[in-house]
């Protein structure tokens, strides 16, 4: 499994792996529970390989946050997405020093935290971009 088959869904929770394109959208599998749901054609659809943050130079892909974070906590889970903004900007300043603070909201870590956790538990310890969208 690589990054780019892993999808965000607005509107719904967690990370999903891409398994087949259906009539009316793409079917995908819960990271979490392993359930299958059709994303319908209106859903807002993003790879995780397609979504940046915020620094204060160039933006950097989520794949190298992801990469960063990992080295940071020594390829365990990071803290919990459920601690206060305080923490949680905190921790993320400890990986990731030069992040644009006016720019990067708390929810948008908080986010970042919750999807890195739920890459380590189902497997991950490389987040790496395909090679053409470098």
């Amino acid at each position: 499994m690589e990054l780019k088959e892993i999808l965000a869904i607005s509107g719904q929770p967690g990370l999903y792996k891409y398994v087949a394109q259906s009539t009316r959208g793409v079917i995908v599998e819960s990271l979490v529970d392993g359930r299958r749901i059709n994303a319908s054609a209106s859903s807002k659809v993003s790879a995780l390989t397609e979504i940046s943050m915020y620094t204060e130079g160039d933006d950097i892909p989520l794949a190298d946050v992801f990469t960063r974070i990992y080295a940071h906590t020594g390829g365990k889970e990071a803290i919990s997405h459920k601690e206060s903004p305080e923490k949680l900007r905190a921790a993320f300043a400890e990986a990731i020093p030069e992040f644009d603070r006016e720019r990067v909201h708390a929810s948008d870590i908080k986010k970042c935290f919750a999807w890195f956790n739920t890459l380590v538990a189902a497997g991950f310890t490389k987040f790496e971009l395909p090679e053409e969208s470098r």
